[in-house]
């Protein structure tokens, strides 16, 4: 090796472990960025070979190179959209709400809502999902990706579609042998027994109806159910609605709800026939009066006639109060009314060689033909990792290790430099000897 090739080689060095000193402080300064994956220092050596000998002129080469498939620790945060990736996987996003034709990858999940709502996090990447429109939670994948919003969600009401009755009917009340239905409800008898049940429309109102009974035979009582609110609001405006006769056993268990039926059941149906002015459709709703042969529901034993219990189903409106979102990447809106529903399936992209993405300013990344293109699928599934909610993936940055990289590579660094300086010296040297 020559003296310009050895100091040759030394300015390599320099530039080598300056670049190192590049990738160390880099490492240093993302110790706290959310999902930052650390870079390591690749050195390689640079051969020539002089022109017909064996000797070898080693220089030195130094590439960056990101693990980005290294998992950081995932801790807790107090919002319930801080999400972190406990796997593989990683968040799609866009640099605009109102644009998604370039993607973005990261493990950033710092995301909060920006003043429309979107959820952004703290590089500006919006997080994008697919819109859950269907019941059952099924998703309709094959639509475009979309900027997940938690603050333009509709508020939910529920509509009644299902009343349980547990009630006891006196087995000594008088019977009524002139009983003709709807009776009770034009006021030509008094009921035995009577309550109110409060059932919701589809629109969340609260619509009162009337369940009354009356003995008219062994065993025998017949019912009526009356809408209670405005005549107005049904069609025809005429009451009762429901009307029909129960039978009891002789240990007192109900035998029949609905004497027409055949085979016996504890179920009746009723509508409510909502007329069109009052804004509302004709609402069907199934009563439970209990288990044919069992004490559950309906019973008739001599003690004074009591309500147990009476439920129904639905829920007034209720306004947003939150999202959360579980594992599998379900985004679920909660309301004041105790409803949920789900509104976005968020998915996760894989690559085949994550190693290979081209990293962007801030902390995210980009498709290259060295990672191959993105797979989406929901999240816990097609090989993602899962999504936890409330936490945040920490940076993969060893402070200890970094700052033993620094003073080795200060150490390589002086090295080098004593290379040149050396080198220096002895062409000094032979620029002295003199000439003969």
């Amino acid at each position: 090796m020559s003296l310009t090739s050895a100091m040759l080689t030394g300015v390599a060095a320099l530039d080598a472990n300056s670049q190192a000193m590049s990738i160390t402080s880099s490492n240093i300064a993302n110790v706290n960025t959310v999902g930052y994956k650390d870079s390591e220092a690749d050195f390689s050596t640079f051969l020539t070979s002089s022109y017909g000998s064996s000797i070898n002129e080693a220089s030195v080469l130094v590439n960056s190179q990101q693990n980005v498939t290294q998992q950081g620790v995932l801790q807790a945060a107090s919002s319930t959209t801080d999400l972190g990736i406990q796997g593989n996987g990683f968040f799609v996003t866009s640099q605009s709400p109102t644009s998604t034709s370039n993607l973005y990858y990261t493990r950033a999940g710092d995301f909060t809502p920006d003043s429309g709502g979107d959820l952004v996090n703290g590089s500006g990447y919006y997080l994008l999902g697919y819109p859950i429109t269907t019941a059952g939670g099924a998703t309709t994948t094959g639509t475009a990706l979309q900027p997940i919003n938690v603050s333009n969600l509709e508020g939910s009401a529920e509509p009644t579609t299902q009343m349980v009755l547990q009630a006891n009917l006196e087995s000594s009340a008088t019977v009524d042998s002139t009983y003709t239905p709807g009776d009770m409800t034009n006021g030509v008898v008094t009921p035995d027994f009577t309550r109110t049940i409060n059932v919701y429309d589809s629109q969340g109102g609260s619509e009162p109806l009337d369940v009354s009974f009356i003995k008219t035979g062994a065993n025998t009582w017949s019912y009526e159910v009356s809408y209670q609110g405005s005549a107005a609001n049904i069609s025809p405006a005429t009451n009762p609605i429901a009307t029909g006769t129960m039978s009891f056993n002789a240990d007192g268990t109900l035998a029949n709800a609905n004497s027409t039926a055949t085979p016996p059941t504890g179920n009746i149906a009723l509508t409510i026939p909502f007329a069109s002015a009052s804004g509302l459709t004709p609402q069907a709703i199934s009563l439970n009066m209990g288990t044919v042969g069992s004490s559950n529901g309906m019973t008739q034993y001599d003690s004074p006639s009591t309500l147990t219990n009476a439920g129904v189903d639905g829920a007034p409106y209720g306004s947003l109060t939150g999202v959360t979102i579980g594992t599998g990447g379900v985004v679920t809106a909660q309301y004041t009314n105790g409803l949920s529903q789900n509104v976005y399936q968020l998915p996760l992209a894989t690559f085949a060689n994550p190693d290979g993405l081209n990293a962007v300013t801030g902390n995210a990344y980009q498709a290259s033909e060295n990672s191959g293109a993105a797979t989406i699928n929901d999240a816990d599934g097609g090989g993602s990792g899962t999504i936890q909610s409330s936490s945040l993936e920490s940076s993969t940055v060893d402070l200890a290790t970094e700052f033993t990289n620094l003073i080795t590579t200060q150490r390589a660094y002086s090295a080098a430099s004593r290379i040149v300086t050396t080198a220096d010296t002895m062409l000094q040297t032979l620029e002295q000897l003199p000439s003969t």
